[in-house]
């Protein structure tokens, strides 16, 4: 049986603004792409495409890694384009347009959507693609993956994570106490899989309140962009083809290491 995977919602270009170039990005496609070179047989990928050459790039990109993107859709607006730099040896995003595809227009899932996305098993979202409005029927055609970024409000967690099997968040700021209450309060509102990346301090894991830490693996980085989506297509992947949590999360952590050995969440440079 072939693996496979769909991710549903966000595309940008990231803009490195002292080096004048872009490169393909935004969670969805990331976690699409890296679950691909992973090894998955099977990844598409639905989103909101702006109509200028930043998204002919992003298609582009997509197609070089055999990532189909047959059921998105495009807006005559300007694609995504936040701004980069380089702040004491990491990549910060500093503010970009606010009249693009992704700020102004919303995917609404259509019934063909749904039966497609279906036929994937498993689907990853997240809090930048604005589709929480759709993930009680996502949920019920298939396993949904969010990344919740650094999002914890109470509010939030009570309308998304009863449709999730999987929940991520980016943690390094939390103590352990709140790294403890966000976990149980996942799980108790339904969530079986909630992981948290700490940075350097690793990453906390639990799978229906049994916990599991992962470390680093060291590495030579010159572009920590993307990584955090690398660690988690990696778990996905894993998951997916049938790997217990310990496999997993150590595959999990080659593959956020192996990502900040390169430019970019992963290449495809292009001129700004």
């Amino acid at each position: 049986m072939s693996s496979k995977m769909i991710a549903v919602g966000d595309n940008v270009v990231d803009c490195y603004l002292d080096e004048g170039v872009y490169y393909p990005g935004g969670n969805a496609v990331n976690v699409a792409v890296n679950c691909r070179r992973d090894g998955i047989d099977d990844v598409a990928y639905i989103g909101m495409f702006g109509n200028d050459e930043k998204a002919e790039h992003l298609k582009w990109a997509l197609a070089q890694e055999h990532v189909s993107f047959e059921r998105s859709r495009t807006m005559y607006a300007p694609s995504g384009s936040p701004g980069v730099r380089l702040v004491d040896g990491d990549r910060r995003f500093v503010s970009g347009p606010k009249d693009t595809a992704q700020h102004i227009a919303r995917i609404r899932l259509t019934p063909e959507d749904l039966a497609y996305i279906g036929s994937y098993g498993l689907c990853h979202t997240s809090c930048f693609s604005s589709i929480e409005y759709e993930l009680p029927e996502m949920a019920r055609v298939c396993q949904v993956s969010f990344d919740f970024s650094e999002r914890t409000d109470p509010a939030y967690l009570e309308r998304v994570c009863p449709h999730l099997t999987y929940a991520f968040f980016s943690g390094s700021h939390l103590t352990q106490q709140e790294l403890d209450a966000l976990i149980d309060r996942c799980h108790s509102l339904g969530t079986p899989v909630v992981g948290v990346t700490l940075g350097s301090r690793g990453a906390l894991f639990s799978e229906k309140g049994v916990r599991y830490h992962q470390g680093i693996k060291p590495v030579e980085a010159i572009d920590t962009m993307g990584a955090g989506d690398s660690f988690i297509a990696g778990f996905l992947t894993r998951r997916i083809l049938g790997d217990g949590m310990e496999q997993a999360l150590d595959f999990a952590a080659g593959a956020a290491a192996n990502t900040c050995k390169i430019h970019g969440s992963f290449g495809y440079p292009h001129p700004l």
